[in-house]
């Protein structure tokens, strides 16, 4: 598949380009439809809500409010009603406002002013929900009210369609991630052209991502936040996996090889690992449907959509845009030297290669340093207290805050989440008196019953993410209610998320046990090993636990909030944990993935533990981490989304990802398997033969056949031996030989003795490059085909010439 869109590139590329368009138009067209459904089945705060869309089933479109206060004197004089009514009056003219309920209106909106009279407030209802109302018509809203402001006189305004309008540019956090990215590459590089195949693959597979999303959302219902989570994973996977590749392809291109082949190697080793990664990220987002919370389903579809279109761009898009490339994929230095000096040599160098071997050196000290530092991030975790944002959280400097901030400085903290007690039978009127004589409750007042049912609106006294507010709801639900003899149902927001909530946490031990143990068994099959997968699901769980805790210092405990812009400290937001561990399951996965396959690559044809774990760490830990901090950057960028619930998402998943890449992968994972030892590779011989056989890399690299020579039959190990000698015949006794895998990999490397001769041995028949180099005459490579018996194959050498691997 690789060969055939390397050659027709070019309709590859037309392809993708069409499909972007065409479902980009489509989706232009038809326009958005998300739809926050929460479905909370057999809980309180649902047989209330059912309640109220009984007695009151005209209850929609959004409500928000327009707040006001005044420095001196009271907001009932002439002066203050003169300015904020005419605009309270042309806000209710507005095309697509409902309602405006003032405090000017007679008896009934009297209440809606503070005891001290500074502050008052009006509620604007719509005719759609908050996501359906055009932002020119909020817009409009928030002009006409703020044009009442004066001296002494603050208007702001509150509510989930006065949020939208504050937001940032759409775009704008997906953006920033892109060009942070981009810099990552470049560095990584040295290459534009390099730099931006990345780019492009992310742009491709989440550009249709989100165009298909937005199409689905017509026909299932799917959260608002579901695109803003699959652009955050689809651009952080769509460029680490091409950036596995490409990496590949330019260590092929710098061993020799040429361009079409090191695309189809690539491929064929990389593409394979992407393939298997992208299926893990895959189910471990499927695994938030066995909370059976109808919300993430959408999350779900969206963000797997994504991921799925991600890695079919870099499997297909990616070598047609390298055949486009070809050579220049280097940087001009790059190719200058392999001009001038011939193939790179095998295996990895710098400060890899240095680290690995301290690692192999001291695993004990290393292990123990990175289990204190995980540990110690993960001891936050220990107060993790699930809830919901709100406004309240909002910056400091948002209409929407500032709004929140009035209506609890004038009405009392709990204003802002009140409780909504659904009656349907029994002593209503008791029950009220018994509601507000309960400790918490600042007011309680019945609504005009409608159908049988009575809605009694209760505030309490605390905020609506306050423990003490959680307690309220227990007390009364388990208390006042039962005492009351009254059949009633506590609803309202506040009680929705801390059901929410509630149901989260019941239901996480089965969604981490099944995400788990299916990671567990796709690594089983895949490594053939009881320890490694074993290995990765502790890996993970610490991981998880770190970024918790990190999460629990930085928005509940407020560390840092203020120098990242984030608003006030509160909960973690209920729906967080189920989301941040599918995308930190999945990613680590994909890290472990990259990581132990080289490792087991290794170990098959060494059977050396200790080289295995060596070479792997050294020849992946540097792509390992150019792609987590690739990863850091696009998660941070979505601080700058402007949404709550998706900027909590990024820290959260930026710090996972770092503390698993440059901890756990880097140091702890190679550590442990080093000290292991070859247990790492241990199964038992009965689940050996039921296991499927499933190949993260190809069977064998070195079976390939060479351009110019077709492979030999599969067998049992062999060797190639003879001389290297000089055009005269004498004997060159200081030649390394090096036998090399087509695509370029080392399996053998010897001297030659004195007399010129050498032997290196070769894991199975098939087609192979043999490299012999000389500091005094050059070197030369030619392909060989290894059949049965071992091949005799001398080597001549002369000072004039230097061959390069073809």
């Amino acid at each position: 598949m690789a060969r055939w869109c390397y050659r027709h590139r070019l309709v590859v590329l037309l392809v993708w380009v069409g499909a972007l368009f065409g479902v980009g138009f489509s989706a232009s067209s038809a326009g958005t439809d998300y739809a926050n459904v929460f479905s909370l089945p057999d809980t309180d705060s649902k047989s209330a809500y059912d309640l109220m869309q009984k007695a009151f089933p005209n209850t929609s479109g959004d409500t928000d409010t327009v707040v006001w206060k005044v420095d001196r004197g009271s907001v009932r004089d002439a002066a203050v009603r003169d300015r904020v009514q005419p605009a309270l009056d042309a806000i209710a003219k507005v095309r697509g406002v409902g309602a405006v309920a003032g405090p000017y209106d007679g008896p009934r909106g009297a209440a809606q002013i503070s005891r001290d009279g500074t502050i008052a407030y009006a509620q604007l209802t719509f005719v759609q929900r908050a996501n359906e109302i055009p932002k020119d018509v909020v817009q409009q809203v928030l002009d006409t009210a703020q044009g009442a402001e004066r001296g002494g006189l603050e208007v702001e305004l509150g509510g989930q369609a006065i949020q939208r309008v504050q937001e940032p540019p759409q775009g704008l956090s997906e953006m920033v991630g892109i060009v942070a990215a981009a810099v990552v590459l470049f560095l990584a590089f040295g290459s534009f052209f390099a730099m931006t195949l990345p780019i492009a693959i992310a742009v491709f597979g989440v550009g249709m991502g989100l165009f298909s999303t937005q199409l689905l959302s017509h026909t299932t219902n799917i959260p608002d936040i579901a695109p803003l989570l699959a652009s955050l994973i689809g651009l952080g996977v769509g460029i680490d996996y091409a950036l596995f590749i490409v990496t590949r392809h330019r260590r092929g291109i710098l061993r020799g090889m040429d361009p079409e082949e090191a695309a189809v190697t690539a491929l064929n080793t990389s593409g394979r690992a992407v393939l298997f990664a992208g299926g893990t990220v895959c189910i471990a987002l499927a695994g938030m449907l066995v909370t059976r919370l109808r919300f993430l389903d959408g999350v779900v579809i969206g963000t797997s959509l994504t991921v799925v279109l991600s890695v079919l761009a870099a499997v297909t898009l990616l070598p047609a845009l390298l055949g486009f490339l070809g050579p220049r994929v280097l940087s001009r230095r790059q190719r200058r030297r392999l001009a001038a000096e011939g193939p790179a040599p095998e295996g990895a160098s710098g400060l890899a290669a240095r680290w690995s071997a301290n690692v192999e050196k001291r695993p004990r000290r290393i292990a123990a340093l990175a289990v204190v530092v995980m540990a110690v991030l993960a001891v936050p975790v220990l107060s993790l207290r699930l809830g919901a944002t709100d406004q309240g959280n909002d910056d400091a400097s948002t209409t929407t805050r500032k709004a929140y901030d009035l209506l609890a400085e004038g009405f009392g903290p709990g204003f802002n989440g009140p409780l909504q007690v659904v009656s349907s039978g029994g002593d209503t009127a008791t029950l009220v008196e018994d509601i507000r004589a309960t400790s918490g409750v600042a007011r309680a007042a019945a609504l005009p019953a409608a159908r049988g049912v009575t809605v009694i609106q209760v505030v309490p006294t605390t905020s609506p993410q306050s423990k003490e507010t959680d307690d309220l709801i227990d007390t009364l639900r388990d208390r006042v209610i039962p005492k009351a003899g009254a059949d009633a149902h506590v609803g309202g927001v506040t009680a929705v998320s801390k059901d929410f909530a509630a149901v989260t946490g019941d239901r996480l031990p089965l969604f981490v046990a099944t995400i788990i143990g299916l990671g567990f068994l796709l690594l089983l099959v895949a490594f053939r090993s009881l320890v490694v997968p074993l290995t990765a699901a502790v890996m993970n769980l610490i991981a998880a636990a770190a970024s918790f805790g990190v999460l629990v210092a930085v928005f509940q405990w407020g560390w840092g909030l203020d120098l990242l812009g984030l608003g006030k400290e509160g909960p973690i937001n209920a729906f967080l944990p189920v989301i941040m561990l599918s995308l930190l399951f999945g990613l680590s996965m994909d890290y472990q993935v990259f990581l132990v396959s080289r490792m087991h690559e290794e170990w098959v044809h060494t059977r050396d533990n200790a080289r295995a774990v060596r070479v792997g760490l050294a020849e992946t830990s540097r792509v390992i981490n150019s792609a987590a901090l690739i990863m850091v950057c696009v998660f941070l960028a979505f601080v700058l989304s402007g949404d709550s619930g998706a900027a909590m998402a990024g820290v959260g998943l930026a710090a996972a990802v770092a503390l698993d890449a440059f901890i756990l992968r880097t140091a702890l994972v190679p550590a442990a398997m080093h000290l292991f030892g070859t247990s790492n590779w241990w199964l038992p011989g009965w689940l050996e033969r039921r296991l499927p056989h499933l190949a993260v890399e190809p069977q064998e690299e070195s079976a390939a056949a060479a351009p110019e020579t077709p492979a030999g039959p599969a067998g049992p190990a062999t060797a190639v031996h003879g001389f290297v000698r000089t055009a005269d015949g004498d004997p060159v006794e200081d030649a390394s030989v090096t036998l090399m895998s087509t695509g370029g990999r080392q399996l053998d490397r010897v001297t030659a003795l004195a007399d010129g001769s050498y032997i290196v041995s070769v894991p199975a028949p098939g087609a192979y490059l043999l490299a012999v180099t000389s500091p005094s005459y050059g070197s030369r490579a030619r392909h060989l085909t290894v059949t049965e018996g071992p091949l005799v194959y001398d080597v001549e050498l002369t000072g004039d010439e230097v061959d390069a691997v073809t």
